[in-house]
Parts: structure tokens; C-alpha cells; sequence
């Protein structure tokens, strides 16, 4: 939202949300790209010979179509049910960023790229179910104190820039482990 903010102040988009809306999907998808990039480069040390390109745009694809929209508005409608900064917001934006919008996403992104990778549903709902619970341990390593420090020391405008920085190695990892086949 940060950068939203600064495009409005520059008169680039004059107020319009379809251009905030359309830079979270851009910066999603490029962060999905980056993650998947250094997933094969540095975890798989692929090199540049065996890099798998095509793996990178799907991983872009679902940061476009998938990751950003549904981030950008779960970070929207958290802000309207759990209005506020103090500890007491940060920690039940949290719970609910964690406890009911974290499991429903990573089944949803772990299904999506097992899709995209053209697995049978058979052979999907089976990889998802391998793979969802580590998933979902690893995420409540990593995002719960991200989280509350970003609702309680960060201000709104720079919330998703936080996020995204962290983004770049919860992205590596999602890619490392949702393409293991």
C-alpha cells in the first residue's frame, strides 16, 4: 500500500485503485519469480543450464492470478474487521491472519501449483496432503512474530512492504517445496 500511496502522491494515478491494485499483483508475481529463482539457484543449485524457466513463469502466474489478489484483499478486509494498532489488535490480527486465512491459502496455493504442474487430482490431493502440514508448520515459524510486529510498529502504508521483504524467502521455500515432485 506504501507504494500506492506514493504513486497517488505523485499524480501517477490520480487516486485510482484498479493501479494499486494492479501494482500488488505486479510485485506478487514478481516476488513468486525472484522466490522460484533462488529456490533452483541456491536450495537446488540447479545452475543456469538446468534452471527450469517454464517452472519460474508458472510460479509467476500464480503470484499474478492468485497470491496478490487474495493477499492484497485479505490485508484489506483484516484492516475493516480488526480496525486499530494497539498489542491487543496486532495479536488478534494475528490469530486470524494465522488461524483462518493461512491454512485455507497454502491448501488453496499447494492445490494451484500441483495443478499447473499437471498432476491428476488423484496425484494433487495426495502431493497436498504430503506437503501441507510441514507447510503449515513452516509458516508458523515464520509469520506469526512477522505479523504482529507489522500490526503493531508498522503503519499501514508500509505493512505490505514488510510483508514482501520476508515474502522473498517464504516464496523461495513455498517453491522449493510445492515443486518437489
Amino acid at each position: 500500500r506504501g507504494s500506492c500511496v506514493g504513486l497517488q502522491r505523485s499524480g501517477v494515478s490520480r487516486g485510482s485503485v484498479p493501479l494499486c491494485a494492479a501494482a500488488t499483483v505486479l510485485v506478487a508475481g514478481a516476488l513468486m519469480g525472484a522466490g522460484d529463482v533462488i529456490a533452483q539457484q541456491l536450495v537446488e543449485q540447479r545452475g543456469l543450464h538446468g534452471h527450469h524457466g517454464s517452472r519460474t513463469l508458472k510460479m509467476m502466474a500464480i503470484g499474478f492470478c492468485f497470491v496478490g489478489p487474495v493477499v492484497g484483499g485479505w490485508y484489506k478486509i483484516l484492516d475493516r474487521l480488526v480496525p486499530g494498532t494497539t498489542k491487543v489488535v496486532a495479536v488478534k490480527k494475528m490469530v486470524l491472519d494465522q488461524g483462518a486465512f493461512a491454512p485455507c491459502f497454502l491448501g488453496c496455493f499447494l492445490g494451484i501449483t500441483g495443478a499447473m504442474n499437471g498432476l491428476s487430482v488423484e496425484e494433487n490431493w495426495s502431493k497436498v496432503q504430503q506437503d501441507y502440514t510441514d507447510a503449515l508448520l513452516t509458516n508458523y515459524c515464520i509469520w506469526p512474530p512477522v505479523q504482529i510486529a507489522n500490526f503493531y510498529f508498522v503503519p499501514l502504508k508500509h505493512r505490505l512492504a514488510v510483508v514482501q521483504c520476508v515474502a522473498i524467502v517464504w516464496n523461495c521455500y513455498l517453491s522449493w517445496k510445492a515443486n518437489r515432485l
